[in-house]
């Protein structure tokens, strides 16, 4: 099941395909200009860049405006729901103590020598849930601690950490990148999170522990005792935390529920079969993540022994800090219904149709044009998107799926500093720029580079 189709049927093309190739580069060019030079908010270079497409194609300014509109509420009413509820959630997770307890169960179980790896898993796990930044700010205590600990470079810890929660941030919904690509591309969310969680686990090994053993050769840093005086690791006079399993069971519920509608579509193919009927309400993303939200009030929010005005304070304070990231993919979502509109998508199509070139390598090249000019994975997996629409109208789903990983991919490439998170990690790790070149930077292409092998080795079979 689609969560998101088209909000209005593409309109004929009002203009030659050379006059919409040039409104749709000079549109992407606005926003380019607006984010980076101006310092425009995204919404804001989003909606400007939207109607500047539909005007410059030679549409009726009414015309474009409700285009837009349309294209807005549409995502706003089901992916901006989603991204609320997995604020929610992740809320939950951090203010119950249910991450630290994935933390020090993982951590505390590993050698010296699988540190790496456990923290790539520890990356992974908390990334599911949780946006990418508020992840790095959770875990910055932990792998602090755990360099100091296993005495070896803060690099060959950390980077593992960030190929789990970015790999997340980039492939696996219910984060807004992976959403609002499976939204603009009709995709199905049980097949693409299926396949996003298969490729994601040789990507995080890839950029991950195999790539941070070498970074860590590269950039030799120690922790800073930032963290010193914050409680962690072993657990002790932590009662009131909610238990690993139950922890576990909390984070991994919705993905159950969404891969299990999935896997009962495929063997049972019955709309009319009662079992799959269930299976289609209860996996539907809205109601599974509704029902994952309610189930952490308490496994993890009683489970900590937090009472309800604690756990409705918690859920509250969840969700102004996401307000811009709504605006920005619903802004998105506006922006790709004035791309559909004007006709350029149908334009494209053909062109990459009588090129030979794979859909999925196209998608994937312009995320990464994109995202090496704003510096943002979003905006780079919202216009990705949008422009390749056409192209996959008649694919398979299981293809189509792919294409949205490919440009999930392509969104992570070589962040630079024109990205937020660049910085952040600069900063959390004591790194100077190239330092930071050399490590994170190079793990976010490994990452991206091997999402496409990946991606294009799974379209060999499925």
């Amino acid at each position: 099941m689609n969560i998101l189709a088209a909000a209005t049927e593409p309109v004929a093309p009002v203009a030659s395909g050379g006059v919409l190739l040039a409104a749709a580069l000079a549109a992407i060019a606005l926003i380019v200009v607006l984010i980076t030079y101006v310092k425009l908010h995204p919404f804001l270079a989003l909606l400007l860049g939207g109607v500047a497409v539909g005007v410059l194609s030679g549409r009726n300014v009414m015309d474009v405006i409700t285009s837009f509109g349309e294209g807005f509420g549409a995502t706003a009413t089901s992916v901006g729901l989603l991204i609320a509820l997995g604020a929610m959630f992740a809320k939950l997770l951090s203010d119950s103590g249910g991450a630290d307890q994935i933390v020090d169960t993982i951590v505390g179980r590993s050698s010296v020598r699988t540190l790496p790896w456990a923290m790539a898993l520890v990356g992974a796990i908390i990334g599911l849930p949780m946006f990418f930044e508020i992840g790095l700010v959770l875990l910055m205590p932990v792998i602090y601690l755990v360099a100091r600990r296993a005495q070896v470079s803060l690099i060959t810890v950390g980077i593992p950490t960030l190929a789990g929660l970015s790999a997340m941030h980039g492939l696996v919904p219910p984060h807004p990148g992976p959403l609002a690509a499976i939204g603009a591309l009709q995709a199905d969310l049980g097949t693409t999170l299926a396949l996003g969680v298969l490729v994601s686990i040789p990507v995080i090994i890839v950029s991950g522990p195999l790539f941070g053993r070498l970074a860590g050769r590269w950039v030799v840093v120690d922790a800073p005792h930032t963290f010193d005086a914050a409680p962690v690791a072993d657990g002790s006079g932590d009662s009131r935390r909610p238990s690993f399993g139950i922890t576990l069971f909390s984070v991994l519920l919705p993905l159950v529920l969404m891969l299990a509608k999935a896997i009962v579509d495929i063997v049972i193919n019955d709309p009319e079969n009662q079992v799959q009927q269930v299976f289609d309400v209860i996996g539907y993303p809205l109601v599974a993540l509704t029902i994952a939200v309610v189930v952490a009030m308490f496994t993890l929010g009683r489970g900590a022994g937090m009472d309800r005005r604690q756990i409705a304070k918690t859920v509250e304070q969840s969700l102004p800090p996401i307000a811009g990231i709504v605006l920005i993919v619903a802004a998105g979502g506006g922006f790709k219904q004035s791309l559909i509109d004007t006709g350029i998508g149908t334009q494209l199509a053909e062109w990459a149709q009588g090129s030979g070139v794979s859909a999925i390598v196209l998608a994937w090249v312009l995320a990464v044009l994109i995202r090496l000019a704003t510096g943002s994975a979003t905006v780079a997996t919202i216009t990705a998107s949008s422009l390749v629409v056409d192209l996959v109208a008649n694919m398979p789903a299981a293809e189509v799926s792919l294409v949205v990983l490919a440009v999930g991919a392509g969104s992570v490439f070589f962040s630079h500093v024109n990205d937020a998170g660049f910085w952040l990690v600069k900063e959390y790790f004591g790194l100077d720029v190239v330092q930071t070149i050399k490590s994170w930077s190079l793990m976010e292409t490994v990452l991206s580079v091997s999402g496409l092998v990946f991606v294009l080795a799974l379209s060999l079979v499925v």
